[in-house]
């Protein structure tokens, strides 16, 4: 079979890919797009029925592709979504080989072998952009949680009708988290849950959203170099927000009120028992803390002094749990909302970490040639929403095409 050669390959045709795609087009480099599925793939395999984008619609801009449909300060559903990014391939009329899956990405002389299902391909230069959440991440000690209690994730939960009768302890307060955890508790269950750090903020700010105050104020716009602790800000939790249109706030004293019971991080298994942490409260402080200083960042950029709306401190129990029997029957399904990581699995290059991240400074990977998009602060700190993919795609190409 003979080996195709190309200039640069795209791995991956969601926004990330189809970003790189666009500005690869403008500098007239050849290239094609690999995708596993179809475009957009996460969105319509990988995404729970009620799901919604955290970012309201007026601020979902693709390269050359800005919102204008009759609702901007609406959230896209995780169907429209899919249709933005297939009317963003059409438009841009990029190169999508779908139904093409990456079996093996390795180093050949100066050039790039690429073993796919569909044929070998040989480039100068390729684009990683397949995603930051294709695997969801469980502690090792799941494996010691009783066999009567279903365990899910994110990627297998689709909605309540998905969980079967019975308590749910659902695990991580971030965004993915607080969403399910508030539709179990609507849907009839009852639901715990478990959260260490995490990110609050109020769906609103002075009567725009808080999203408004982040891409307006310049907060978004900090760099990756600006960053005091870069590999821990890369493993944030996303923040507690649910796109909607009550535009509502949805942080643990929201689900408190709908009747979830809160408890620590799950730290252990033992015999049975889950054993939760005692530092719920001083989590929930420094969350509250961290959101009121960059409320108080909001203001000062607006030159604002009046007083605002004042954020309740995060309630905690007097008294918290610190163990459950998962073998009593309380509890009858666990999801894990712990987070997600990329799937290298295929790449035979050594630019990885000891703990399997890749290592880039800003999309340039160490590796001549290789590059990456789509990862949390990339280049900035919008790098993960929508909006912020273009500034990232365009500087990735600029430097390939002086490579």
């Amino acid at each position: 079979m003979s080996i195709e050669r190309v200039t640069t390959v795209v791995v991956g045709a969601g926004h990330a890919g189809l970003a790189a795609s666009h500005f690869l087009t403008e500098r007239s480099i050849d290239h094609v797009v690999l995708e596993r599925g179809e475009v957009a793939n996460s969105w319509r395999r990988e995404r729970w029925d009620s799901m919604r984008l955290l970012t309201p619609n007026w601020l979902n801009r693709l390269p050359g592709l800005d919102y204008d449909g009759p609702d901007p300060d609406g959230y896209l559903t995780a169907g429209e979504v899919v249709d933005l990014v297939e009317r963003f391939a059409a438009v841009t009329r990029a190169p999508v080989r779908t139904s093409t899956e990456l079996t093996s990405l390795s180093r050949t002389g100066d050039d790039y072998h690429l073993v796919t299902s569909a044929g070998e391909l040989r480039s100068r230069s390729v684009v990683l952009a397949s995603g930051a959440c294709n695997v969801p991440v469980t502690p090792a000690f799941a494996a010691a949680v009783p066999p009567t209690v279903r365990q899910l994730t994110p990627f297998e939960y689709r909605s309540p009708a998905s969980v079967g009768d019975g308590g749910v302890l659902v695990v991580g307060g971030s965004a993915t988290g607080v969403q399910i955890a508030a539709e179990l508790q609507r849907s009839g269950r009852q639901v715990v849950l478990s959260t260490g750090e995490h990110v609050r903020l109020p769906r609103m700010h002075r009567d725009k959203d808080v999203l408004w105050w982040m891409d307006a104020s310049g907060v978004w716009d900090q760099r990756y170099d600006e960053v005091d602790d870069l590999t821990r800000a890369r493993r944030l939790p996303s923040p507690q927000l649910v796109g909607g249109p009550k535009r509502e706030t949805l942080d643990l004293n929201a689900l408190t009120d709908l009747g979830v019971e809160l408890v620590g991080r799950w730290a252990a298994v033992r015999d049975g028992w889950a054993l939760f942490s005692g530092g719920l409260r001083n989590v929930c402080s420094l969350a509250d803390l961290k959101m009121n200083r960059l409320l108080t960042t909001f203001d000062q950029w607006a030159g604002i002094t009046s007083p605002a709306e004042e954020h309740a401190p995060t309630r905690v129990p007097v008294r918290t749990r610190l163990r459950l029997d998962l073998a009593a029957g309380e509890i009858s399904t666990i999801v894990w909302a712990t987070g997600f990581r990329p799937d290298y699995r295929w790449l035979d290059v050594p630019v990885l970490d000891e703990k399997g991240r890749l290592r880039h400074e800003g999309g340039v990977v160490d590796s001549p040639g290789l590059y990456a998009l789509g990862l949390p602060l990339l280049r900035r700190r919008r790098s993960t929403f929508l909006n912020g993919i273009a500034d990232d795609a365009r500087h990735v190409v600029d430097h390939l095409a002086t490579y």
